[in-house]
């Protein structure tokens, strides 16, 4: 069953500093109505699964976080409203769509494929089902995300955004770059454009002191999320953070396995560093 509202607000412990992270793809809670086709494992893959609670420390230091609780295959959370897979629709889309190369490759705003290239449906999906989807959760997740934005941003003229993911050890087919072994973290902040690059450079560096391998916008630059909330100019900086999942859990299974404790505590000195430089910069950067 999928609770109401889809998400879940983890508030900072103690006073609060101006940090929000979400994650929008660890879900684990299945509606009824999602009728996929595929053994629920295969469709589980989807999920970004541990991921909020890897992050879970940070609400300690007095970060904000924002959980989906629906899963990553029913709606993306990270997708344009009109990132919709025309080859889904039994019937007109009321608006325009603008189907994004993720829809090209099967994994839009809903996604027509599981992991493999398997059809996710054995039908395809009228576009109430889909519309009903937006208004129960893409929706009430991007307002709680918004609504602590805005309140951080308000309260300290800055706020600093982290968009928290997990991705496959090596692409696939519904990748962009299938069979290419990743690094072990991949920052995403759209060549530069939705953080202050210090804020990207700070991460990067106490990612690879901890002894990571770190990729910057490679393969992925952020999507939806980075884009809708990553302004410099009015001092709001979002900067996507992509985890091997390799590093923390078996892929198959999806269970933590030895290397999970070890990131998290990797993940949590991140977060001391993070607050650190956000602390600074709100206290010194012009708020008019």
């Amino acid at each position: 069953m999928l609770p109401d509202p889809a998400f879940t607000r983890h508030e900072p412990v103690g006073a609060p500093i101006p940090l929000v992270l979400d994650s929008p793809h660890s879900g684990e809670h299945y509606p009824d109505d999602f009728d996929h086709a595929p053994l629920r494992d295969l469709v589980r893959q989807a999920e970004d699964t541990h991921v909020a609670r890897l992050w879970s420390g940070a609400t300690a230091r007095g970060a904000t976080l924002i959980e989906a609780l629906f899963p990553r295959a029913y709606i993306d959370a990270n997708r344009a409203l009109d990132d919709v897979d025309p080859a889904l629709l039994d019937d007109a889309w009321p608006d325009p769509l603008a189907p994004s190369g993720k829809s090209a490759l099967g994994v839009g705003l809903v996604w027509r494929l599981a992991r493999g290239g398997v059809p996710m449906y054995a039908r395809k999906l009228r576009s109430e089902e889909i519309r009903a989807r937006i208004e129960r959760c893409w929706k009430p997740y991007h307002h709680a995300l918004q609504r602590a934005l805005d309140e951080r941003h308000a309260a300290f003229g800055s706020v600093w955004h982290i968009d928290c993911h997990s991705m496959l050890a090596v692409g696939d087919e519904l990748s962009d770059d299938a069979g290419r072994d990743r690094a072990d973290i991949v920052l995403g902040d759209r060549d530069g454009t939705t953080c202050d690059p210090a804020f990207t450079a700070l991460v990067a560096a106490t990612m690879r002191h901890a002894g990571y391998r770190v990729a910057i916008n490679d393969p992925y630059k952020g999507v939806e999320l980075v884009r809708l909330h990553g302004r410099p100019a009015e001092r709001r900086h979002s900067l996507q953070i992509e985890i091997k999942r390799t590093l923390y859990m078996d892929e198959a299974t999806l269970e933590p396995h030895a290397g999970y404790a070890p990131l998290q505590r990797n993940l949590d000195r991140l977060v001391v560093a993070i607050a650190g430089f956000v602390h600074d910069r709100a206290y010194t950067e012009p708020t008019s």
